[in-house]
């Protein structure tokens, strides 16, 4: 299916500004919806992530809505963002809802984002779709079980909709890895560069990620299978340990060595830049089996290869990797 318009709450962010700029170049008809709309190429259309108003015409005879509206994570989980953490993605998600059950022409798909750090913390083996253990288990932080909490209410504001004539897919997604100014992975290549960027506490914990490219060519693969609902991974089908993950990023920054951080220095580092170590601690094992299953074909599945592309390093092709995964295919905690 190709859309002729597509709506997308809360995307003036790094996301949402991704999917527009490739839909806009498409030809397709973009409209944003934002609590504070600025000048774009498509039309921005304000609203407040909660409350019915003018905006729900936009949803009335679109084809397509991506909701990735929520307060960022990346702050200290005080009282006051623990709540607004979780209002914001309930409310928005409630919002789309009752715009889509009132539309005398609802979209024919809702893309709802979601998180994959909604499954445990293991490293035993990966979480996919069908065999992934969600939850997690004692002796983890509290600020953990408030993550999964946060993730489990905000599927079920999605799962209890009543909007029989348009078809759910749940984004359980992973780091989207870009070199945007601000992006995590930019973030990670300044602290390589610094020459800080060695393992995280053991190392073992692992990092699941999708590059950007592939994050929008999953969304676009979505919208055209249209018996494709309920939950989706959307992440790279190759996680790895943190230790590997910060090597293969020294590595295609021509940096050969990098300060480990102790478990006591990454809390301190995160005090000071007023984030959470759960963004880095946690392990996320999670892989991609349903669009693995339905033929998608990752232009980057490894994590050499699309790090190696991300810091500008002339990519080599892995062993095994032929030139159609390039090309082939159709889209945080």
């Amino acid at each position: 299916m190709k859309p002729a318009k597509v709506v997308i709450a809360g995307g003036s962010g790094f996301l949402g500004s991704l999917l527009a700029r490739e839909f806009h170049g498409k030809g397709i008809e973009v409209v944003v919806l934002s609590r504070h709309p600025v000048f774009s190429p498509w039309r921005v259309v304000e609203w407040d992530g909660h409350s019915l108003d003018t905006w729900a015409g936009e949803i009335d005879g679109a084809d397509v809505v991506v909701n990735l509206a929520g307060r960022s994570v990346h702050c200290r989980y005080n009282e006051n963002n623990r709540q607004e953490i979780l209002r914001s993605r309930i409310d928005s998600t409630s919002a789309i809802r009752k715009a889509i059950a009132i539309a005398q022409r609802p979209p024919k798909v809702w893309l709802q984002m979601s998180t994959a750090t909604i499954y445990a913390h293991r490293t035993d083996a990966a979480n996919d779709e069908f065999t992934g253990i969600i939850g997690s288990e004692e002796g983890v932080p509290e600020s953990w079980r408030f993550s999964i909490d946060v993730a489990t209410q905000w599927e079920a504001a999605i799962n209890s909709a009543a909007v029989p004539r348009t078809r759910r897919v749940i984004l359980r997604t992973a780091i989207v890895m870009s070199p945007r100014p601000g992006s995590a992975f930019a973030t990670l290549r300044n602290l390589v560069r610094a020459g800080l960027g060695g393992r995280a506490a053991s190392g073992s914990q692992y990092m699941s990620w999708i590059h950007h490219r592939d994050f929008v060519r999953a969304i676009g693969f979505l919208i055209d299978h249209d018996d494709i609902s309920g939950i989706v991974n959307i992440a790279a089908p190759e996680p790895l340990p943190n230790a590997a993950f910060m090597r293969a990023i020294r590595e295609a920054c021509g940096v050969r060595f990098g300060l480990p951080a102790a478990p006591w220095m990454l809390a301190a580092g995160a005090w000071a830049l007023r984030t959470e170590p759960e963004l880095i601690l946690k392990s996320r094992r999670v892989v991609p089996a349903r669009l693995l299953a339905r033929g998608f074909e990752f232009t980057f599945p490894s994590w050499p290869e699309a790090a190696r592309d991300l810091c500008g390093t002339p990519a080599v092709a892995p062993a095994g990797i032929v030139a159609a995964t390039r090309t082939a295919g159709g889209g945080t905690w």
